[in-house]
């Protein structure tokens, strides 16, 4: 709980891994012996606002999901595993009609994404009482450039107005609902949740999160998070030799 607000957090893990080149579900692929999933939802487990997680897999890996995270790492706020659908805007509405009815703070997140600190959460939370409805971000470092056709250049925008969206992403409840339904009434197809807000007026505040909450999509990206673990592992050890020497 926040402040008497109940929330709840929505994690999609129901991607086909294509650019993976894997035989087996990207966020199934341990880092750091574990699982990336799990580590994903340890962080949530693991946040003290967090009330309930809501998992969306592969009909075909719910019970693998169930079995080998669930179960074996004892994340006790998951609350359901649901079925996701064609597209991750399909199995993010599937995750918010299984949301508990006390619900009033909605959180979004990438499974594949295992390093998003618990500040970044706390911070949208309270993004969400502030604004309504905000997405964790970081500015791009390079410069971006509009292509068309032949590949011709046709725009480069002022990099400080461009930011890369992250998850979590992060509304009150009844924003969200009114959007997806919105949504699915209309045929919208959004890249993300915060669009899916956009399209029907309502205005999502940036807040700055962090460039290690990257998405592991290709195999460049496992040799990344692995190089991220190793960092932070050596970074505990040693805050924990200080602490022992004294």
């Amino acid at each position: 709980m926040y402040k008497d607000y109940y929330v709840s957090v929505i994690i999609a893990a129901a991607g086909m891994s294509n650019r993976m080149g894997s035989k087996i579900n990207k966020q199934f692929i341990a880092i750091g012996g574990k699982p990336i999933l799990a580590h994903t939802i340890e962080k949530f487990e693991r946040c003290r606002y967090i009330d309930e997680i809501i998992l969306v897999a592969k009909e075909e890996e719910i019970e693998y999901c169930r079995k080998e995270i669930v179960r074996k790492y004892k994340f006790n706020k998951v609350a359901n595993i649901i079925r996701g659908g064609k597209e991750r805007q399909d199995s993010v509405y599937n995750g918010i009609l299984a949301l508990n009815e006390c619900s009033n703070i909605v959180l979004t997140h990438d499974g594949a994404r295992p390093f998003v600190k618990n500040e970044n959460i706390e911070d949208g939370i309270r993004g969400v009482i502030d604004h309504g409805a905000c997405v964790i971000g970081v500015p791009v470092k390079d410069t971006i450039k509009i292509v068309g056709s032949e590949n011709n250049i046709d725009d480069t925008p002022p990099r400080n107005l461009i930011w890369a969206a992250q998850t979590p992403q992060c509304f009150f409840k009844e924003i969200l609902v009114k959007g997806y339904e919105n949504a699915m009434s209309t045929g919208f197809f959004g890249t993300d949740d915060s669009s899916i807000v956009e399209e029907i007026g309502y205005n999502v505040k940036m807040i700055m999160g962090s460039y290690e909450n990257i998405k592991i999509t290709t195999p460049e990206d496992i040799i990344l998070a692995e190089s991220l673990i190793k960092d932070r592992d050596m970074i505990f050890n040693r805050r924990e030799f200080v602490f022992q020497s004294r």
